[in-house]
């Protein structure tokens, strides 16, 4: 593929345009060192005649979308981004048998969820749709027909029972099990004879030698004769669907779609499509094999692990950014490897010249760690953190219903206040509802007992306390105030600091562990600051 065929694409057009009008000498110069780190890539893209990018996502709705489905669907969203293309979603559902119920809906909507959603698909339409396989058979029969017709196809009437004799027989004798293709050999007449008399029949491609290497846009120059390790494929089952083999080349070719990525395992059946193509006169896109997502410990992602469908993380509360962002994080394709990316930024520091060729080893040990950098990002976002406000406050009422004894605490102003003292500290939502965080919407219970084993100056402490409160006002700062509970500590006859801190603290929140005291009192407020420790002076009074 040739570096004068991308530039017919407009992406390069514009930015062709844009270097020689628009853009001041330093801009210039840099796009034109982004152009050569391209280069290398660029080199062996194409695509369609028109000059347009579209790529697709094409997974089978016969399970939920999970993290290897995910990258794949984001690396050709990125793709379509950089480039000013289409992002097609196609469903590939012609296993009926293995078909899940509400799989298809999910996939789309998870995409959605994720913050990638497809240009083009089943639900949103297009113009060049259907986009569910089940409903372009039309389509598959009549390229299976021109297959037959040329000469490149022929009907195979072997029963399941023989061609599961030739497979243990294979076994047997240590050989990888293949089809001998016996049928291809059948003559004009026999195939008429066996047609009529309505014999159940598949119909394979006939495979032969002499396979053209292809440029791979990431493993380079590839070439497999599948020919000689391979039995001629089955292209149309006896049921009338299609096999993956026929229905992806032709659903590509009329979707018009310019590059195909898609996972590794694809990558030695390629120059089998390709041969296919041959033999129906198109023009192949581009191919680009995306290399494995794997464990960290280099084993295989398994959809048996349970935690790796998408829906999982997000019943979890896992933002759909850090899951963007640890995918790509621990893989290439990008000018930097910097935690904490968005979308936007990916799309901007993609740079496909950098994807290897090594797989990808995923460490979700870390997610917790992404998803405190990725809900921080949200907290700060004015729009967004109103959205984190309504989930707390739909969670606070499922988790302490009846218990909250003031309704102010589902007040924005101070759902709000809690979010930013707590920014940087919680990987989770959910973490806020948790016992640990309890004290912030409902009042704790603590014994006389356990004021009494931190210190015989509690009455003291609570009035230094109060005085302090009612000082403070509104807007009190923690670092300001916790200069100031270190004077308060210091004016204690025999109580040191730590157990100073731990009396108010068992005040505040009924815990022995959490946050500063400082900024519980922040948290709280003046007003609820003021009521728990006045209890605690009621408590030693009384």
């Amino acid at each position: 593929m040739s570096w004068s065929r991308l530039r017919t694409c407009r992406c390069y057009r514009n930015r062709a345009v844009t270097l020689g009008v628009f853009l001041c000498p330093a801009a210039a110069t840099k796009l034109r060192i982004q152009r050569q780190l391209d280069s290398a890539f660029s080199r062996r893209c194409g695509t369609t005649a028109g000059g347009e990018v579209r790529v697709r996502f094409a997974p089978s709705p016969t399970g939920y979308l999970h993290l290897g489905g995910l990258r794949t669907a984001l690396y050709n969203y990125i793709f379509a981004k950089k480039y000013g293309g289409s992002f097609i979603l196609r469903l590939e559902d012609t296993d009926q048998s293995r078909l899940v119920p509400g799989a298809a809906e999910a996939i789309e909507d998870m995409l959605e969820w994720a913050g990638i959603p497809p240009d083009e698909s089943p639900g949103r339409g297009g113009p060049l749709g259907p986009y569910l396989q089940s409903k372009r058979l039309d389509l598959y029969r009549q390229t299976a027909s021109q297959l037959l017709e040329s000469g490149h196809a022929y009907h195979c009437f072997c029963t399941p029972q023989r061609l599961e004799l030739l497979k243990k027989e294979a076994l047997r004798t240590g050989q990888t099990p293949r089809y001998d293709n016996r049928c291809r050999h059948l003559r004009a007449v026999q195939v008429q004879e066996k047609l009529v008399q309505g014999a159940p029949h598949v119909i394979r491609f006939r495979l032969e030698e002499g396979v053209e290497p292809f440029q791979d846009l990431i493993f380079g120059w590839n070439r497999h004769e599948v020919a000689q390790v391979e039995g001629d494929p089955v292209v149309m089952k006896a049921d009338g669907f299609p096999t993956y083999h026929l229905a992806n080349i032709v659903d590509d070719h009329s979707m018009r779609i310019s590059h195909v990525l898609r996972g590794s395992e694809w990558l030695i059946s390629t120059s089998k499509h390709l041969l296919m193509y041959r033999a129906l006169g198109w023009q192949p896109p581009a191919f680009g094999h995306l290399p494995l997502l794997t464990n960290k410990d280099g084993s295989k992602l398994s959809k048996r692990q349970g935690g790796i469908f998408i829906q999982r993380f997000q019943t979890d509360g896992v933002l759909p950014e850090a899951l963007l962002d640890i995918t790509t994080n621990c893989g290439s394709g990008f000018s930097t490897n910097r935690v904490g990316r968005r979308v936007g930024e990916l799309i901007s520091e993609f740079n496909p010249s950098k994807i290897t060729t090594h797989s990808a080893l995923l460490d979700l040990e870390k997610l917790p760690e992404f998803n405190k950098i990725h809900l921080q990002h949200r907290i700060e976002d004015e729009r967004q953190c109103n959205f984190l406000i309504k989930d707390l406050q739909r969670q606070i009422r499922e988790a302490y219903r009846g218990e909250i004894q003031d309704e102010d605490v589902l007040h924005e102003d101070y759902i709000r206040r809690v979010l930013h003292l707590r920014k940087g500290h919680i990987s989770y939502l959910r973490e806020l509802v948790s016992p640990a965080y309890s004290y912030l919407w409902v009042r704790p219970a603590f014994s006389s007992q356990q004021v009494a084993a931190l210190s015989t100056e509690a009455l003291h402490v609570a009035t230094l306390a109060l005085k302090l409160v009612e000082k403070m006002g509104e807007r009190a700062a923690v670092d300001q105030l916790g200069k100031d509970l270190k004077t308060l500590a210091k004016q204690t006859k025999g109580t040191k600091y730590r157990d100073v801190m731990k009396l108010l603290r068992l005040t505040l929140s009924g815990l022995q562990q959490g946050p500063s005291v400082a900024e519980m009192m922040v948290a709280l407020g003046p007003a609820e600051t003021l009521h728990r420790f006045r209890k605690l002076l009621l408590d030693k009074t009384s």
